[in-house]
């Protein structure tokens, strides 16, 4: 019998995701090759992203979670497309006013939103930007949040085109955001038709106070917009830091093919993850 070899495995693995990667990049070479898009007015001072050699790949701890650290790299939003070890890629936040976006992302930016100023905002968009290694890859976010309030009808395009993933996002606590979710999905998909697609409930702890069957009720309809837009969905709460790391984690082992998985709760009263 052949004796199992955990180098040879680690190889292997690595030579996978490797491939993968390149895959990756190569999808996205016109998103490389050119600035990020700007907008008129206050000018988003990002440098020409440069096709780099592909870097370190990620991997996956024993427990087969993703390892990830975001404290160990000076978050200079300038520096970061310049860097030729880095991946840059993109993530838009899409959904109603008022819905908790931004704190949202402000809780999973952490401690870096203070250290990249003002050049990253925008009437009716908001930038922030996130680096983080996963076992010696360093990858750069940058993430566009659709305010939801301006109605420019360049938002959308400007966010949403060469991402690489789109949250869809609604207030748990407001059954019209929840309706509102399809006509974002459909407007989103005009411009980015093969970005993953994550659904996103927010306010999971004032969620709960609600009536159980009413509940019931949201949590339902949310499956079954989810189930529609072939979405992943996810029951989160930015004040208590529920499941905000985790969607993050969950894209970037989608995005990399990693051994990484969420475990499926539909039980009523906790937040909820479906797909």
């Amino acid at each position: 019998m052949t004796q199992f070899c955990p180098r040879m495995a680690r190889h292997n693995f690595r030579h996978r995701v490797q491939r993968r990667v390149l895959v990756l990049r190569r999808c996205f070479c016109c998103f490389w090759d050119r600035p990020l898009m700007c907008s008129p007015g206050k000018p988003i001072r990002y440098g020409m992203l440069s096709r780099a050699p592909t870097p370190a790949v990620p991997s996956a701890a024993a427990d087969g979670s993703i390892v990830a650290s975001s404290r160990n790299l000076t978050p200079s939003p300038l520096s970061h497309p310049k860097d030729s070890d880095l991946v840059p890629l993109k993530i838009s936040l899409v959904g109603d006013p008022q819905i908790g976006k931004t704190s949202f992302l402000a809780k999973y930016i952490g401690d870096e939103k203070d250290e990249q100023g003002e050049d990253h905002q925008e009437k009716g968009l908001n930038l922030m930007d996130k680096t983080f290694v996963v076992q010696g890859a360093r990858i750069y976010y940058s993430i566009w949040e659709v305010d939801g309030a301006e109605k420019s009808p360049d938002h959308i395009p400007k966010a949403c085109q060469d991402s690489v993933a789109i949250l869809f996002m609604f207030d748990l606590t407001s059954r019209c955001t929840l309706n509102n979710v399809i006509s974002w999905y459909q407007e989103a998909r005009k411009w980015n038709q093969t970005a993953i697609p994550i659904l996103i409930g927010t306010k999971f702890d004032e969620f709960i106070q609600l009536p159980i069957d009413l509940q019931w009720t949201i949590a339902s309809q949310a499956r079954a917009y989810a189930k529609a837009i072939n979405a992943t969905l996810f029951f989160s709460s930015a004040t208590y830091n529920i499941n905000v790391n985790k969607i993050f984690k969950f894209v970037t082992a989608k995005l990399f093919d990693l051994p990484w998985t969420v475990e499926r709760n539909l039980t009523i009263g906790e937040p909820i993850i479906d797909f």
